[in-house]
């Protein structure tokens, strides 16, 4: 997904809030009002680079007069010592942006790393990396940017972009069959026909979704014998729909998984998860 302005300045918005920015005392009693500086956010270890926009706006937002300027683009990789961007303006206001900047570009590099971790897992193979909802409450556009930014592609976005019945939803319906027949009934009174899939953790709950003819199929934590199978069934029965693995899944997993036959792999740890990567924002130079 690409990330919007308005995106990008709502949840910068908010953060600077949350740190109180316009009022930053340490910085406004210690540091010289017309002092300026040079400043360059460099990376510590080894990763793939998410959040220069928010980086950008921090600093749109702190101070118009602040300038940014990238040293890459999101989605490279770099390594420790590269530099990311180059800031430079008053000093109060690029030290003040500083930690608000840095957690966003930390945050969202760790995610689009680890996404690109698990794409090179899973190699050559047909299959594709998907995100889930499993985001920081109010950041899911800036997580979900990030996955995409590792390489990785976008489940749904919301509870609006398209039907997925899970296990909660098929307790409720009665069973596979009786909680799409309701979906598809609902579909055709509100007049809103959209993809729908059905989590399934059987082989018997599997063919019930198979004979539904659903677009999608979730196989939540089988294993890579049992989704083989479901695969074959797939293949053997003339249905189009996809198959997606789910649940648990890891770095060390993702390859037999993918070797399976299925047609995608959802990844909670991509953004409920990551290790935020070490970057340092360092003045380099002042003047004034």
């Amino acid at each position: 997904m690409q990330l919007t302005t308005e995106t990008v300045r709502t949840a910068v918005a908010a953060a600077l809030i949350e740190d109180q920015a316009a009022d930053d005392v340490t910085t406004r009693w210690s540091v010289p009002e017309a002092l300026q500086v040079e400043a360059t956010m460099i990376a510590k270890q080894p990763g793939r680079v998410a959040g220069l926009p928010a980086v950008q706006e921090v600093y749109a937002a702190v101070d118009p007069t602040v300038t940014v300027r990238a040293a890459v683009a999101d989605g490279d990789p770099v390594v420790p010592g590269q530099p990311l961007a180059w800031i430079s303006g008053a000093a109060r206001s690029v030290i003040t942006g500083e930690r608000v900047a840095l957690n966003f570009a930390q945050r969202m590099s760790g995610i689009a790393t680890l996404t690109s971790a698990f794409v090179a897992a899973i190699g050559a193979r047909p299959v594709r990396l998907l995100d889930t909802r499993k985001t920081a409450p109010g950041l899911r556009a800036m997580d979900k940017y990030a996955v995409t930014c590792g390489g990785g592609t976008n489940h749904r976005f919301d509870l609006s972009a398209m039907v997925l019945l899970k296990e909660n939803h098929l307790a409720a319906a009665g069973g596979v069959l009786p909680a799409v027949r309701r979906v598809r009934d609902g579909m055709t009174a509100e007049d809103n026909g959209m993809a729908i899939e059905v989590e399934v953790t059987t082989a018997e709950e599997a063919c019930e979704a198979l004979d539904c003819q659903v677009e999608w199929i979730l196989l939540d934590n089988m294993s890579a014998e049992q989704m083989a199978l479901i695969v074959e069934r797939r293949n053997t029965s003339g249905s189009t729909a996809r198959l997606e693995a789910s649940g648990n899944i890891t770095l060390d997993t993702i390859a037999e998984v993918a070797a399976s036959g299925v047609d995608a792999i959802s990844v909670g740890a991509l953004t409920h998860s990551p290790t935020a990567i070490d970057i340092s924002l360092l003045v380099t130079r002042s003047h004034g």
